[in-house]
């Protein structure tokens, strides 16, 4: 999935501090990405107050709605790209050779490394879709390594009373996706029937938060009834999840994340250089040697907008004042 702003926020991620456990709701934000897509999705990392969870440092939601999604090839960098769908189908196709097409509990990752590119088109004639985008932020050592593509469809299932967690990346209480990744994360769709009232186990040094995907629960006792996303801090070994009517809900964590990051548009890099590097390469009649070709678009792109006229600068996070 592509960033499609036209003056995309320049971002740069810290590590930071562990926190404890907190209970914050961060308000998505509402993109209209219009034209290409005619979609709009709600974004809920990165902001200000929350740039990234563990190496988690962008997910959008978009749907349920009915659309034709048409995203033209696209480059990235430093990180990797994390599709998982609640409805609809997405063919993916990308300049290491990769066409699939991935369904709901099937996930796709896309390793960028030093560069890829890639398209990605619903199937059908203006079908319902519900997914979400995210991203992870690349460590040292694999950031400006090689690109790589995976579906993983045989996805393991973390089971309690009246709810299941598909896990999709990282680890659950001893259940493992087979998924590559290169920092300790955790990525999992949980699902609640009515009437759930289970306490899921945490890892103590990880950061977590929840993003509601349906339905009303109630989240270490604060009620989640919104699309924003709800950060849950550190230092939790569980959190107590409860749903009176059934919910759906996508619970991310990581270890705080050990490098600086600058984003901006569709790339990830260290620095201000990094970003302009990528940009102009993309924008050059050589981009294909760092980006390589995605077959079957006759050349079609999506050109970079242009950088803002200031050097890129680091973005802390911001303590929201208490409520």
């Amino acid at each position: 999935m592509t960033n499609l702003e036209v003056r995309p926020v320049p971002e740069q991620c810290d590590l930071v501090p562990s926190l404890g456990p907190v209970v914050e709701l961060h308000e998505a934000r509402d993109v209209p990405l219009g034209g290409v897509r005619a979609m709009r999705v709600r974004r809920t990392l990165p902001q200000r107050a929350l740039p990234m969870v563990g190496a988690w440092c962008f997910l959008d939601e978009f749907g349920p709605q009915h659309v034709d999604m048409r995203v033209l090839p696209h480059p990235h960098t430093g990180l990797q790209t994390v599709t998982w769908p609640v409805a609809g189908e997405i063919l993916h196709r990308d300049s290491v050779g990769s066409e699939a097409v991935v369904r709901p509990g099937q996930l796709n990752l896309m390793t960028a490394g030093h560069g890829v590119s890639h398209s990605e088109f619903s199937l059908g004639t203006q079908p319902l879709l519900h997914a979400v985008q995210l991203w992870v932020a690349l460590p040292d050592g694999v950031a400006e390594g090689s690109a790589g593509f995976e579906q993983v469809s045989d996805l393991p299932v973390w089971e309690a009373p009246r709810a299941r967690a598909t896990v999709f990346v990282g680890d659950l209480d001893g259940t493992w996706s087979r998924a590559h990744v290169h920092t300790p994360l955790l990525g999992a769709e949980v699902v609640l029937d009515a009437h759930a009232d289970i306490e899921i186990p945490l890892v103590r040094g990880f950061e977590h938060a929840v993003l509601l995907l349906g339905g009303t629960a109630e989240v270490a006792g604060t009620p989640h009834t919104t699309s924003g996303l709800l950060y849950l801090g550190d230092g939790r070994d569980h959190v107590r999840v409860r749903s009176l009517d059934g919910a759906r809900l996508l619970l991310l964590g990581g270890a705080p994340f050990a490098h600086d990051l600058v984003m901006w548009w569709n790339f990830v890099g260290r620095t201000h250089t990094d970003i302009a590097q990528a940009r102009a390469a993309w924008e050059s009649d050589a981009r294909a040697d760092r980006f390589g070709v995605v077959a079957g678009h006759d050349g079609a792109r999506i050109p970079a907008p242009d950088l803002p006229n200031i050097r890129l600068q680091p973005r802390r996070r911001t303590p929201k004042e208490p409520t």
